[in-house]
């Protein structure tokens, strides 16, 4: 039966029409294995238990569409980008892939409104809609197959939604123009970062301090260490980049070091 007659009639009539909706009004298509789809939107807080005690998410398919979007994002900036070296189309696609890009973009879709989840105050600080999107990419490469999903990803989902221009103009990794600065500057820098206050197993909290030349200039919390540095790099970063606000901060460095 043909899509176009299969879709009207999925939507209206049956115990799973309202999943046939949010597919179909998120993505544009109709499911042959509406199983997977339902799957894919429950997260881990609101998992199902089988009688063996397993527990029954979306990581499973989270995992697999977190491959299929690398690799298809990948093919895409190779040949997109024909001139491009390797560090350049590693950083395009980390940028595209990164949690934050995907989070943005499930909510942009609507995705974000049918993800099944326990509510909680730490959710809306994770990215949720973004695992739930990789799971229902997932989901669909293993109903559709690589071809459909290609197509899908980007003609729809990331030709529609996702200026590649913006992003390869948009800084990301502070830390590390942080470090080179510090670099050209002959500046030694580290970071401290430790458990936030306020961690525990079920709100992972990091703060980090960015130390340079033995004074503390800039923090940030995040959920991991690595955002935690990325934050308070960021924080830093935006003084430096600004060359007045910079050089008056290299004074203030040899001044501390001279001991005045």
């Amino acid at each position: 039966m043909f899509d176009f007659i299969r879709r009207p009639i999925l939507r209206r009539f049956g115990p799973d029409s309202v999943y046939y909706r949010i597919i179909d009004d998120v993505f544009g298509i109709c499911p042959d294995n509406i199983e997977l789809y339902k799957l894919a939107l429950v997260h881990k807080s609101a998992s199902l238990f089988l009688d063996d005690g397993r527990q029954i998410n979306n990581e499973r398919l989270e995992f697999l569409g977190d491959a299929v979007i690398e690799t298809v994002v990948s093919d895409y900036i190779f040949i997109e980008y024909p001139e491009a070296d390797e560090g350049f189309l590693t950083k395009l696609r980390s940028k595209i892939v990164s949690r934050q890009s995907l989070n943005g973009l499930a909510v942009k879709i609507g995705l974000d409104k049918h993800v099944i989840a326990q509510s909680s105050g730490t959710l809306a600080q994770k990215h949720i809609f973004g695992d739930a999107l990789e799971a229902m990419i997932g989901a669909i490469y293993l109903d559709k197959g690589y071809n459909f999903v290609n197509r899908l990803l980007i003609n729809e989902l990331i030709g529609r939604n996702i200026n590649l221009e913006e992003l390869m103009t948009e800084e990301t990794d502070f830390k590390s123009r942080l470090i080179e600065w510090c670099q050209k500057s002959r500046q030694p820098i580290t970071f401290r970062t430790v458990h936030d206050a306020n961690y525990s197993d079920s709100h992972p909290l990091f703060l980090s301090t960015v130390v340079i030349d033995g004074v503390d200039v800039g923090h940030g919390t995040g959920e991991s260490k690595k955002q935690a540095e990325q934050r308070a790099s960021a924080s830093v970063w935006n003084v430096i980049s600004d060359n007045d606000l910079g050089d008056h901060l290299l004074e203030e460095f040899d001044r501390f070091a001279s001991g005045q």
